[in-house]
């Protein structure tokens, strides 16, 4: 665990709000080091990750522009699960490494570490404390399939590839209920955060 800064996991499902709660962080000034982000950021032109990609999958997992084709590259790795345990063998040290940077680099009271499989990739290990963001799961299937413009089918099969709801509220020390409105959301990120300043303080 890194002891200083503070660092708090923030985590969900799939469509559970998240991103709502992160942004909602950095408007108190609190650094949020974003899983997703990183993990885009590993692959870019130039990186060892991209490089690595194209050497296994070959140049049909790039894009005209030489940046990395996501859809193509899921294709490969969606129905084999060799070539998944690979990627993430490759992908999952190198984030790692550049959430660490990020970490110690952040300046705020705290920081947050948003990371949607914090609990799958054992991750709150990193974590001084662990944030759910949390909702019934057919509130998850609605908005994630609103937001992506996915079928209903695609998003089933994301969910069943996360933690369940209890698993994730098992690791949780606190927990926002996303289950109404943006308003009720904000909320609750405002009081968490006023109880976090008093831990670190």
């Amino acid at each position: 665990m890194i002891n200083t800064p503070y660092v708090i996991g923030l985590t969900g499902g799939i469509g559970s709000g998240k991103s709502a709660a992160t942004e909602r962080f950095k408007t108190h000034n609190i650094d949020v080091v974003d899983a997703d982000e990183v993990a885009r950021d590993v692959v870019l032109p130039g990186t060892l990750g991209l490089h690595s990609i194209v050497q296994r999958f070959g140049k049909s997992v790039l894009l005209n522009d030489g940046t990395l084709d996501r859809a193509q590259l899921r294709k490969h790795v969606f129905a084999d699960p060799e070539a998944k345990a690979w990627l993430n063998k490759l992908l999952h040290p190198l984030i790692r490494e550049r959430m660490l940077v990020l970490i110690a680099a952040s300046t705020g009271s705290y920081c947050i570490l948003s990371v949607p499989l914090l609990v799958e990739n054992k991750l709150t290990e990193m974590c001084s404390k662990v944030v759910v963001v949390d909702c019934e799961e057919d509130i998850q299937l609605k908005r994630a399939m609103q937001r992506d413009s996915s079928d209903k089918q695609t998003i089933k099969n994301i969910m069943a590839a996360q933690a369940s709801r209890e698993e994730r509220l098992q690791a949780a020390d606190y927990v926002l209920d996303n289950s109404t409105t943006l308003t009720s959301l904000h909320q609750q990120v405002d009081e968490l955060h006023t109880k976090l300043l008093m831990q670190v303080s």
